[in-house]
């Protein structure tokens, strides 16, 4: 079972329509669900406190909604990068070990707590890039489905 956790909804029509057909083309492969939870309103003009807070508020809806036996990979600008063959590897490895209840985690615009932080098995920086994170729910599922076909031997590329 992999699961998808992310602060805030999809608000755009193109996101929610891409997001979900990387959902569907990766259930043939494992059941996958993804769950929003509410995010903050955080004005530029916040404080350091202020985010911090909000970000402590995001972190700990986000905590309420993970299981102790989940592998957490949560998306981070500190993590490691990987390719999409070494996610692919990565995840092989923990179905080999039996771990098979991965979740990823998306936290809010500002980032996310020192909690969540705690919490993660894996933390895993998508690009060097800076991305709306909206946008990193559909680059998530896509990089998903794309480990699929490599552990499938299956075309990836196109």
């Amino acid at each position: 079972m992999i699961r998808i956790i992310a602060c805030g909804k999809l608000k755009e029509k193109w996101l929610r329509e891409g997001t979900a057909e990387y959902l569907k083309r990766i259930s043939p492969y494992d059941r996958i669900e993804m769950i929003e939870v509410q995010d903050e309103k955080a004005p530029e003009n916040n404080s350091d406190k202020d985010n911090e807070k909000v970000k402590k508020t995001e972190g700990e809806r986000i905590l309420k909604r993970i299981q102790d036996e989940e592998y957490v990979i949560l998306l981070d600008l500190a993590g490691k990068e990987w390719s999409s063959e070494e996610m692919a590897a990565h995840m092989q490895s923990l179905y080999n070990r039996s771990q098979n209840r991965l979740t990823f985690v998306i936290g809010g615009s500002l980032g996310v707590s020192e909690d969540l932080i705690r919490r993660s098995n894996h933390r895993w920086c998508i690009s060097k890039c800076t991305f709306p994170h909206q946008l990193c729910r559909l680059i998530v599922a896509e990089q998903i489905y794309r480990a699929f076909r490599i552990l499938h031997h299956e075309p990836y590329h196109k």
